[in-house]
């Protein structure tokens, strides 16, 4: 079968792999050729207003999408790469469509039992690539949100888990939550 062989590509990418909270999120989106999608771009060069438009437009116009994650216990245990791994290939398993090939943003890609390609700086490249990492960054940015509403002292919905100088003041001042991924090095500090 030839490397470019027809069929459903899915393209992959995550969110939150740097952040000191939280789970790693990743999206798999199959688009429609016939039903294009305008003002797709890496995720992290649009405004969250653009993000959460494009995001709805994606849901409704694409053949599928699928979000995987791996929780703060799984990076922990794992680490951040294996976890993040884990999250891309259980947004590839949830697709309701199976994609003849995959095209990851990065260098690396996960076990898949299909045809996968890893693509770097794929998020400002490839359509479906950019389709997922928006996906992936809204789940995220709303899923820190609820964390916002639940640990309201850290200020997840400001800086989305990243070591800002605001999260560690919060995380010196009140210590970690459950939700702090216990093997990332300013967290580690702060209970030790």
């Amino acid at each position: 079968m030839p490397w470019d062989a027809p069929g459903l590509v899915a393209g992959v990418d995550e969110a939150g792999r740097g952040p000191l909270a939280g789970p790693v999120v990743a999206a798999a989106v199959i688009l429609d050729d016939r039903n294009p999608i305008d003002g797709l771009a890496d995720s992290k060069k649009l405004s969250a207003a653009q993000r959460e438009r494009l995001f709805d437009l994606i849901c409704a116009r694409a053949l599928c999408c699928a979000v995987g994650s791996a929780t703060v216990q799984e990076i922990d245990q794992l680490n951040i790469l294996q976890a993040t791994m884990l999250a891309m290939r259980r947004a590839v398993e949830g697709l309701r469509l199976t994609p003849a090939r995959v095209l990851v943003d990065g260098n690396r890609i996960p076990v898949l039992k299909v045809r996968a390609e890893a693509i770097v700086g794929g998020d400002a490249r490839v359509p479906a690539i950019s389709a997922a990492s928006i996906v992936a960054k809204v789940h995220r940015d709303r899923w820190c949100a609820q964390l916002h509403a639940q640990y309201p002292g850290y200020g997840f919905a400001d800086h989305k888990g990243y070591g800002t100088a605001q999260h560690l003041a919060a995380l010196r001042r009140l210590g970690a939550c459950p939700e702090h991924r216990r093997t990332f090095a300013p967290v580690a500090q702060v209970l030790a």
